[in-house]
């Protein structure tokens, strides 16, 4: 049941900075493409539609790939320490 709560929760704050991006293209306040990435990226852990897009971007800028993967690397290890000092 907690595992269900968790897929919904990614899913729905993923598309909720889809959702944002979106509205980031149109609107000069908000940063479209940041929003969509991040939203792209809370999706691709629970969806294989957005895994296969993400990768596909990957694939067409691979200076983004480089970063993402960095970026990713950089949240694992945030997540490890956050969730190791909660058990503790």
């Amino acid at each position: 049941m907690v595992a269900n709560a968790k897929r919904y929760l990614i899913l729905g704050l993923g598309w909720f900075f889809v959702v944002l991006g979106v509205l980031g293209i149109f609107l000069p306040i908000l940063q479209g493409i940041l929003f969509l990435l991040i939203g792209l990226f809370l999706l691709s852990r629970e969806s294989d539609w957005a895994r296969a897009k993400l990768e596909a971007v990957k694939i067409k800028y691979p200076k983004f790939a480089e970063k993402y993967d960095e970026a990713e690397a950089a949240a694992d290890r945030w997540w490890r320490k956050i969730t190791r000092n909660g058990e503790a």
